[in-house]
């Protein structure tokens, strides 16, 4: 202790180490001396980050972390390979480059030009990466920054390929369509976990609407106000209300047909959710059990199980036609499922299947749409409602709202209207409300596998050992399939080739096999180069198949890392 100076710059100290590291080469060195000896390979993983921005704490902090690791497995005589790499694909960058452009919608893109736009993507995705080398290396972790490797290049991309065909070969990717969360700024879906980024707390108009019950031979529901008896369902989605196919109950909750004394008019709905439509009895201090007989009458009580099949009049009309909608003679009925709770509404929920998860979920199981089949889905993939519903066409969802309330108003539908403060997901992206929304997707099957990945978890060493049993054992067991594609333009296209009815289906693994395939030799593999190859067909000679539009999630392809950075 007595050496040390009396003051000691530890920043500059920091500094004179980093030079004498540099000058002397010292980690180039170290990694050679270990490759001469022949140590045991220690596999170490480190997914890319983004260059688009600068390191920040979060980087800086996992990364001193990392260095611990990898310093303390060559202390050990392993050998260990540390090469930087750039995530430079998918929304981060397109987003950034749609505010740049003033972008708002897909068809700008294709008016542009999917090649121009990409090249345009290209040229922002290393624009930090000498900033990342030099925060990095002052901060003292040994890394190869020389040899790095880049998601966008071919040899990446098409590794990507590889690793998605062994997929496709062991019978683990499908295409579905499935109810995802959606973000019309981005006009693409999100995974769960990334709608789970980002939740504020917003107000939303809150409606009880009614849904006039018809009788068995479909007459009703424009009697007097004294004979017709009305389902009630409550909404924080008006939006939503015009592609409505069914509501649903709880099997086993009792359920009550009321006569409103102020209205006259009839309610079907769970006793225990009276409260939602008469708001005074929440107040203990003023609702007294006598004062019932001044708001309503009980007529008759149900269990739940009774009303389902119960046909009721569309809110709406654009899908109830059968001439323009033959499906529609399975819509607006009542079905039931366990999903349904008495913990806020009217115990009745309305079921818009493209915009639901449960709602897609409860319809197929009730066989009111089915698995491939097209169902009303009003919504464009920047969330404007599109012609099908003339009075709000072109209007986003969120600023549809008191236009379409105005119209279940004016037909006399509209039994309470409030507002709501809850909390909703955003786009952690472009920090704008997402909207769940069906979608055609292509998946890779995790709920297959989920039991083998969980007990693999079991084997796992985990630090701290709490996460292992706490937080990532939870997410596991709860994994669902995972939607791989993305609806944008800057990623590695999914190396689907296909028919139009997918009747035929090649899933190529690599250049050499596109070529093989297609006669076609690329060095590029982005979208705005293999949209154009086609491969012909071999059971129907004279056709050909074409790509699939899609891209792949960013996250799939930085989860290819460990084989395609070799």
């Amino acid at each position: 202790m007595a050496s040390l100076p009396p003051t000691l710059d530890f920043a500059k100290t920091e500094e004179e180490i980093c030079a004498k590291w540099e000058k002397e080469q010292t980690f180039k060195t170290q990694d050679k001396l270990s490759l001469e000896r022949g140590d045991e390979e220690y596999t170490f993983y480190d997914g890319p980050p983004f260059a688009t921005g600068l390191p920040h704490y979060g980087h800086i902090l996992a990364g001193t972390i990392k260095d611990v690791v990898t310093r303390h497995a060559c202390m050990r005589h392993l050998h260990v390979s540390r090469r930087a790499g750039w995530d430079c694909h998918g929304l981060p960058v397109e987003y950034e480059i749609d505010q740049k452009l003033n972008i708002t919608h897909r068809d700008q893109v294709l008016e542009m030009g999917v090649d121009k736009y990409n090249e345009t993507c290209r040229g922002i995705v290393t624009r930090y990466t000498k900033e990342w080398e030099r925060t990095v290396t002052r901060l003292g972790r040994w890394i190869d920054f020389e040899n790095d490797y880049k998601t966008m290049d071919p040899t990446f991309m098409e590794s990507v390929w590889w690793v998605f065909k062994q997929l496709f070969e062991k019978g683990l990717v499908y295409q579905g369509y499935k109810v995802m969360p959606f973000s019309t700024a981005c006009g693409t879906p999100l995974s769960n976990f990334e709608a789970g980024l980002n939740y504020k707390d917003v107000r939303d108009p809150a409606l009880v609407v009614s849904f006039p019950m018809l009788n068995e031979d479909g007459s009703g529901g424009s009697g007097s106000a004294t004979e017709e008896v009305s389902f009630v369902a409550w909404t924080t989605t008006p939006w939503t209300l015009p592609s409505n196919l069914a509501l649903c109950v709880h099997p086993t909750m009792t359920y009550i047909q009321i006569l409103d004394v102020k209205t006259q008019k009839r309610y079907i709905l769970a006793q225990s959710r009276l409260s939602q439509i008469y708001p005074i009895m929440n107040n203990k201090k003023k609702w007294k059990p006598a004062m019932a007989a001044e708001l309503y009458t009980l007529e008759k009580t149900f269990v739940g199980s009774d009303l389902v099949g119960k046909k009721y009049k569309p809110l709406f009309d654009y899908f109830a036609d059968p001439a323009t909608t033959p499906e529609c003679k399975n819509y607006f009925c009542i079905l039931s499922d366990n999903y349904v709770t008495d913990d806020a509404g009217t115990g009745i929920v309305h079921q818009a299947p493209a915009f639901g998860e449960d709602d897609y979920r409860v319809c197929l199981a009730h066989d009111v749409i089915y698995k491939g089949q097209e169902i009303p889905c009003p919504v464009d993939s920047n969330g404007m409602f599109t012609s099908q519903i003339p009075e709000v066409a072109g209007v986003h969802v969120k600023k549809a709202d008191e236009t379409l309330i105005g119209i279940i108003k004016q037909t006399g539908r509209l039994v309470q209207k409030d507002q709501l403060e809850h909390s909703y997901p955003f786009c952690w992206r472009s920090d704008t409300p997402l909207i769940y929304k069906a979608v055609p997707s292509w998946f890779v099957k995790v709920e297959e596998i989920r039991d083998k990945i969980v007990e693999n978890n079991k084997k796992t060493y985990w630090v701290p050992n709490q996460v292992k049993e706490g937080r990532f054992h939870s997410w596991l067991t709860d994994a669902r399939d995972w939607a791989v594609s993305r609806n944008r333009f800057w990623g590695t296209p999914i190396p689907i080739w296909c028919n139009d009815d997918l009747s035929e289906v090649v899933c190529i693994g690599s250049v050499e096999e596109l070529h093989q395939l297609s006669g076609v030799k690329v060095t590029d593999l982005h979208k705005d180069v293999v949209d154009a190859i086609t491969i012909p067909s071999k059971t129907k000679p004279g056709e050909v198949l074409r790509r699939v539009d899609e891209v792949f999630d960013c996250w799939f392809e930085s989860g290819s890392m460990p084989y395609a950075q070799k």
